[in-house]
């Protein structure tokens, strides 16, 4: 299906109005109806997105019953369509566009080099060297987006699951002959990683009574009313074409197992440390080579454990390391919730009351605020084995489904208390949901704009919010949680010791366990599952001290320029309302505001 280039935006109208009418010969009027033109071809390319941001709609309608093709044939179609749509950017006159509309073009210039850099290996794909993981893979991602976010309210919204279900068959056989294919090529995720991985498909591997995705539709149907026939044909496809395909992807993986080896790191896997790079330019947005961003971990970690030195030592832990100290935190009972299911759901009314408390101090410190609801999640139990410690999904750009936090509380023995309000704010307010909600609700950014996103800004977003909760006062009564705030700052800094230890220097997983665990006493169970994501999303864990000393030096920077003119208000709606950009795209954005500053 062609869609008209204007089609999404129109879309979209009752949650974000078009930009401002230019003339219609105008290079900013022609970059807007190329970015049009981009979001309409992606957004065919993956179903899975429309519905996330409520596109499944009107002329977009049959994407609702589609999932993303991820076989060896489509990864080259991307590959080609990410080379042509920025051979078709290039054509336009950069330097004829208005000041806004650069930001525009280098940021989706940026998108398209980055991803064509690392499409250039045959191998691997959305940031992961490996299609098959712990944390990659349809087999993870698609059972909780059906179950989750495919709403069922009518009769053809239930097809469209049936028909979507039938094609997760499919999806985990493409993954499967792409898998063989990289394998074949000696990409073979650790031997460690491929046991996770045949737990989590083991999970799955129900009987059609007993999968989660058949008893889904076969409940919300109900719910709304409609045949219980949706449930006994879900039934058959689970049984027919699911369950089989889910058998073939194990063998493949057990294949794999057999000469699987130890070492951690991607960059002892051929082209390893060429793919590294790449990754790393990509999650950072930065030319920082692996050596500097180690060095940037080891040297912040130093300034933070002085901060943490004083504050334990306020507590009457004045003997042992930080980490040993951070340790003994974790030795009182009563700070933690029972691994239990009804403790577990305690922990979560708990994230919602911090996420709740936090929404009346915002005004404070921003100009516009997301109109949309956020709320706190436990991570699906089937997934939480291999899944993140905690991670943030947006809303839909409609509103009609809330921004969401998930925390993974597989055992709530990693989770004291007062590590938790530091990671809601991280994630929720004010850190990804907010950041995010304003780009989605930003009337004066493309779709486009709306809907891609850099780690290096985000993470770099979210870990500056933690130290705005700090500066709001959310940790003046609550002493312990300052320190977990910066046992996690702490934390932050290490990934990019451990990062670039694992796949640039050759660390094994044990080694960068143990880093962990002496660092800021991480539980073993989550020092262990942070480690195993940086073998797979390799680069990605450096991005948030990065991006966070980018933002905090743009605002010394700022405030050294402006002095008493300077507003945290103003700067914040400066760094926010540009929509996601690259670091240095960002730097520049600031630069020119606090010359505007100094104009007024």
């Amino acid at each position: 299906m062609t869609l008209n280039r204007r089609e999404a935006i129109l879309l979209a109208a009752a949650a974000a109005a078009p930009l401002p009418a230019v003339a219609a010969d105008s290079e900013d009027s022609r970059l807007s109806g190329l970015f049009d033109t981009f979001f309409a071809e992606d957004l065919q390319q993956n179903p899975e997105r429309a519905t996330l941001l409520g596109f499944d709609k009107g002329a977009n309608a049959p994407l609702k019953a589609k999932l993303t093709d991820e076989s060896l044939a489509a990864v080259a179609e991307r590959k080609a369509r990410t080379a042509d749509q920025l051979a078709r950017l290039t054509r336009i006159n950069r330097a004829a566009l208005s000041e806004p509309r650069k930001v525009d073009y280098d940021t989706v210039a940026y998108t398209l080099r980055s991803q064509g850099r690392l499409m250039a290996f045959d191998f691997g794909g959305s940031g992961s060297p490996y299609v098959i993981s712990q944390n990659t893979g349809s087999y993870q991602s698609t059972p909780d987006f059906l179950d989750t976010k495919h709403a069922i309210v009518t009769d053809a919204d239930a097809e469209a699951y049936l028909s979507r279900l039938s094609g997760y068959g499919d999806q985990l056989d493409q993954e499967s002959e792409r898998f063989r294919h990289d394998t074949g090529l000696g990409v073979v995720p650790p031997d460690f990683i491929l046991d996770t991985v045949l737990v989590q498909l083991d999970a799955q591997r129900k009987p059609a009574e007993d999968a989660t995705l058949v008893k889904s539709i076969r409940n919300r149907a109900a719910a709304k009313g409609l045949a219980s026939r949706y449930g006994d044909e879900a039934a058959k496809i689970w049984a027919g074409k699911v369950m089989p395909a889910l058998d073939r992807q194990r063998a493949v993986v057990e294949r794999a197992k057999s000469h699987a080896v130890h070492a951690a790191g991607i960059g002892g896997r051929p082209q390893g440390q060429a793919w590294y790079a790449a990754a790393l330019q990509a999650a950072t947005t930065t030319n920082l080579t692996p050596a500097e961003v180690h060095k940037l971990g080891l040297d912040q970690a130093v300034q933070i454990e002085a901060r943490l030195d004083g504050l334990l030592k306020a507590q009457g832990l004045t003997k042992g390391t930080v980490g040993e100290r951070i340790a003994a935190l974790y030795k009182d009972p009563a700070s933690f919730f029972p691994n239990t299911d009804a403790g577990k759901a305690d922990a979560i009314a708990y994230c919602n009351g911090r996420l709740a408390a936090i929404r009346p101090h915002l005004p404070n410190d921003f100009k516009r605020l997301p109109p949309y609801a956020f709320e706190v999640r436990r991570v699906p139990t089937e997934i939480e084995a291999g899944a993140a410690s905690a991670y943030s999904q947006g809303p839909a750009l409609d509103g009609s489904r809330p921004g969401i936090v998930y925390i993974n509380l597989r055992d709530t023995a990693e989770w004291p208390r007062w590590s938790l309000s530091s990671v809601i704010f991280h994630e929720g307010l004010p850190g990804h949901q907010l950041e995010g909600g304003l780009a989605l609700s930003n009337k004066s950014l493309p779709l486009i704009r709306k809907t891609i996103g850099f780690s290096g800004y985000a993470e770099g977003w979210a870990l500056y919010a933690e130290q705005l909760a700090d500066e709001m006062g959310m940790y003046d009564h609550d002493p312990l949680s300052r320190i977990g705030y910066l046992k996690f700052q702490l934390f932050r800094a290490g990934r990019c010791v451990a990062d670039t230890g694992l796949n640039h220097l050759g660390w094994s997983r044990e080694k960068a366990v143990s880093y962990f665990e002496a660092l800021d006493a991480d539980a073993p169970g989550f020092a262990t599952r942070e480690v195993d994501r940086y073998c797979t999303t390799a680069g990605q864990g450096c991005s948030y001290k990065i991006g966070h000393t980018v933002f905090v030096r743009a605002r010394a920077r700022a405030k050294a320029a402006l002095g008493s003119r300077f507003d945290i208000r103003d700067f914040h709606a400066a760094g926010l309302d540009c929509g996601r950009v690259p670091l240095d795209v960002l730097d520049g954005v600031i630069d020119r505001w606090i010359a505007s500053q100094k104009r007024v």
